[in-house]
């Protein structure tokens, strides 16, 4: 919050304390509505003043009888509605509810610069947690430095509104009062009418010819309606002066709702908002204080990766080293299956020697008989072309 914020909201304590100052007067007791016969002089006074404004022989006068009271009540309450036409006290509140879900939009969990960015979050390219913490606390100031000026205005606002309430107070409390005069003036008119002024028409009546008795009574008649109208307008006078009397504790309570909402307007001003703005410059601090240890920690863990990836290579490679230095020109397992190689190779060829010896004696075989078989063909052959073989033939196959 600026130094001028600050400096504007301290200045509106003073004039906080001289509107919460201000005691309102009680109204009168609502029965306690003096009869004429009853009332000191001035008081006296004042109702025969108003008595004086009922014209019997003219309706409006009787409709509009004290009407006159609530005409200046109607232009103080009018400037206001002017006013405050367009004001609520709800945008105050909601400023106040504003800065409390501005202040609580930062997660902790976002402020965790190991924590591994969702898949949203991915997707959407969001910044790293600390840049993006950074980028909300610079609009979140910016946010707080216009809701100080919001909360300022509105603070304006309700202490005119206070002051006006106090004016309005006055004038319906004096309008309380007067109609408590006019409705003792209607009720002694009243009483008039009833005690003489209708018995005095009736009597005119009684007394009048043929000819003006009809007027008469047609006047008489008038008579007690207006009188009628007039206890119709008095009563309304007294349900307006019971409603009169439960608004005055109805303007106080907005009155107070409105100086307590000032009171803590005032005190998030000067209380809250730079107590919010340290938290925060705090919660900057301890972030980078973070990071810089999550530096120092990454630098620290790289260099023990290194040493131990450095011993874990050296021993392997040592160890391959060593195996190929302490083996033989040639493996003994190698030595030992070429041996059984060669060992096998001389007998697999003796076996076909010896199987081709075998097949060679039993083809040879095989020859002889066939030569014996030609041999003995051809002698037949031969012994039937000279005629002798002709018994013998028979023995042999013809050709």
């Amino acid at each position: 919050m600026s130094q001028t914020t600050r400096q504007k909201a301290e200045a509106v304590i003073t004039e906080l304390e001289n509107v919460t100052a201000v005691e309102l007067p009680e109204p009168a007791d609502a029965a306690a509505i003096v009869p004429l016969e009853q009332a000191d002089a001035p008081v006296s006074a004042e109702i025969t003043r108003r008595m004086a404004e009922l014209d019997m022989s003219d309706s409006n006068s009787i409709v509009s009888f004290g009407s006159a009271a609530q005409a200046e009540l109607q232009e103080i309450s009018q400037a206001m509605l002017q006013d405050v036409r367009n004001k609520d006290v709800g945008p105050a509140g909601d400023s106040l509810r504003d800065i409390v879900t501005t202040i609580r939009g930062f997660s902790v969990s976002e402020l965790d610069v190991r924590r591994e960015r969702s898949l949203w979050e991915r997707l959407l390219g969001r910044a790293a947690p600390f840049a993006k913490f950074t980028a909300r606390f610079e609009d979140v100031q910016g946010q707080i430095d216009k809701i100080t000026d919001n909360l300022l205005s509105h603070e304006h606002k309700l202490l005119k509104d206070i002051k006006s309430l106090d004016l309005l107070y006055d004038k319906t409390l004096n309008f309380y009062d007067e109609l408590a005069l006019y409705i003792a003036a209607g009720e002694a008119r009243i009483a008039e009418l009833d005690a003489s002024d209708i018995p005095a028409k009736e009597a005119e009546v009684q007394a009048a010819d043929e000819t003006a008795q009809v007027m008469k009574a047609q006047e008489l008649r008038d008579l007690r309606a207006a009188r009628d109208d007039l206890e119709r307008r008095v009563h309304d006078l007294k349900l307006t002066r019971q409603v009169t009397m439960q608004s005055l504790p109805s303007i106080r309570l907005v009155q107070e709702n409105d100086k307590s909402l000032v009171t803590k307007i005032n005190s998030t001003l000067v209380n809250t908002v730079p107590l919010w703005e340290t938290q925060l410059a705090q919660a900057v601090t301890i972030q980078r204080s973070a990071e810089a240890a999550a530096a120092v920690r990454d630098a620290n863990d790289l260099t023990n990766e290194l040493l131990t990836a450095n011993a874990r290579n050296l021993r392997d490679s040592n160890k391959v080293v060593r195996e190929e230095m302490e083996r033989g020109v040639f493996d003994i397992e190698a030595v030992k299956q070429a041996n059984a190689d060669l060992i096998a190779t001389i007998n697999e060829s003796l076996q076909i020697a010896d199987e081709g010896k075998a097949r060679r004696a039993a083809a040879e075989a095989e020859m002889k008989k066939m030569e014996a078989e030609l041999r003995d063909t051809l002698a037949a052959a031969k012994a039937r072309k000279t005629g002798l073989g002709d018994t013998a033939a028979t023995s042999v196959p013809p050709a």
